[in-house]
């Protein structure tokens, strides 16, 4: 019980707990800290501002299973609408060892931030469990992902929260969440999820989605301030749907990519890196210990050295938290495009600000995945699909039109990428808030 007079402001800092508060750094402390950047610039809508700061819902579920050897096993799982004022909640379920509450907050929040920024009629939802994938087998991981679907089937749904695909899940993992989902309905509900398999609705161009908008932002960013992408060094942070799809599209656009790091180890080399043999490479070994090429030796770098790679554009797509004070000073490049959620903290941010190295943030530099997401949303509700020409048309006009806007309001501002980002962003989830109101 609150020890406060009646009637006494309530200081949100202390009435928040350890996992909201903005001084506990973690995935959603860092949200929080952006968050905090950009209320000044929101005018009137300040006064909304705690909708930000706070989930709408947040579920954690128990997540039973029996494995194959007939034992029982118990997994948490989570899913959390951060905000919904635009739209039903939009957002990925990743299935990792080391999800955790904050993180899913986090991510759910940027999710709403980058709807918002590209101007998608959804707010921002996220999900996952804590496994390692790699542990299960086949049988064992489905039976999972029907139990994880069934436990969070009373929050989702095509009008309320749309899952996709996200770390260590694919098509296949959405193929059984749609089955349950609609199982569960009494009826085929193929756009309570996307990222599906073609044949159940899913859409051309879905997979290489994110990966091309990265190329496309950092396409137009690289534009403005002067940097040729055919004479561009290209280092790449993961090489999976993200790093490799983005890699190969700035391979083909004249650039050389000379170094990628993904969770085998670091690879080098000054020439140029032949992309797609490393993809080949990659999607027969898993990774990108152990490649050769015919052009001539690669070198095996420490990981802590990646960082410190003489390159122009810098792409981290693997995982969150990943340019952090300790490394943000070595970084050499001109760009970074984040291509992952949150993979640099607000103290690398300021370093890299300070050192005059663009950051393309994630909330406009990775939106290509929902874009397209929300293009396999409607053509589900529509039973009408677009050609693959159509889709990437359609993706590049958006993603180039809202990096446009994003751009002129930073120098209007004189803000960063990433403040300017989340001035349209929030601007636009807080207008929604105001006009909707409150309800009761």
């Amino acid at each position: 019980m609150s020890n406060a007079p009646a009637g006494a402001p309530a200081k949100s800092s202390h009435a928040l707990p350890s996992y909201l508060n903005p001084d506990h750094l973690g995935p959603w402390g860092i949200y929080l800290q952006q968050v905090d950047r950009v209320t000044p610039y929101l005018g009137g809508l300040s006064r909304w501002v705690e909708t930000l700061k706070r989930p709408k819902r947040a579920l954690i579920v128990d997540v039973p299973i029996e494995l194959d050897n007939g034992s029982m096993a118990h997994f948490e799982g989570y899913r959390v609408q951060h905000n919904t004022s635009r739209g039903p909640g939009k957002g990925g379920v990743r299935f990792h060892q080391d999800v955790t509450l904050s993180e899913v907050m986090a991510l759910s929040a940027w999710m709403s931030v980058k709807n918002a920024a590209v101007n998608l009629p959804f707010g921002g939802a996220k999900g996952g469990i804590r496994v390692d994938p790699k542990t299960l087998s086949r049988g064992e991981l489905e039976r999972l992902t029907r139990r994880y679907t069934s436990e969070i089937g009373i929050i989702i749904g095509p009008n309320k929260d749309i899952p996709a695909p996200d770390v260590n899940t694919n098509e296949q993992i959405m193929a059984w969440m749609m089955d349950t989902y609609s199982m569960n309905e009494g009826a085929t509900a193929s756009g309570v999820v996307t990222g599906k398999p073609l044949a159940l609705g899913g859409s051309l161009g879905r997979r290489e989605a994110t990966g091309r908008g990265v190329f496309t932002v950092g396409q137009e960013a690289a534009q403005h301030i002067g940097l040729d992408i055919t004479q561009a060094k290209v280092a790449v942070q993961g090489f999976g749907n993200v790093g490799g799809i983005a890699a190969k599209l700035f391979a083909q656009a004249g650039a050389t990519v000379v170094a990628v790091q993904d969770h085998g180890g670091t690879i080098y080399k000054a020439s140029g890196l032949d992309v797609p043999a490393l993809l080949r490479h990659v999607e027969e070994h898993g990774s990108v210990k152990g490649f050769e090429q015919a052009s001539g030796p690669v070198e095996t770098l420490p990981d802590a050295a990646f960082w410190a790679v003489d390159c122009d554009i810098l792409i981290p797509a693997a995982l969150e938290q990943q340019i952090t004070a300790a490394n943000a000073d070595q970084i050499k490049a001109r760009m970074v495009i984040e291509g992952a959620n949150g993979p640099t903290t607000p103290e690398a941010d300021d370093i890299l600000h300070e050192k005059g190295i663009l950051v393309v943030p994630d909330v406009i530099a990775n939106a290509g995945g929902v874009t397209v997401s929300y293009f396999e949303w409607v053509q589900d509700f529509s039973s009408f699909f677009w050609t693959e020409d159509d889709i990437n048309t359609r993706l590049v006009r958006i993603l180039r039109e809202a990096f446009a806007g994003i751009w002129q309001v930073a120098a209007e501002h004189r803000v960063s990428l990433r403040t300017a980002t989340f001035i349209v962003a929030c601007s636009r989830i807080l207008q929604a808030r105001e006009l909707r109101g409150l309800y009761p």
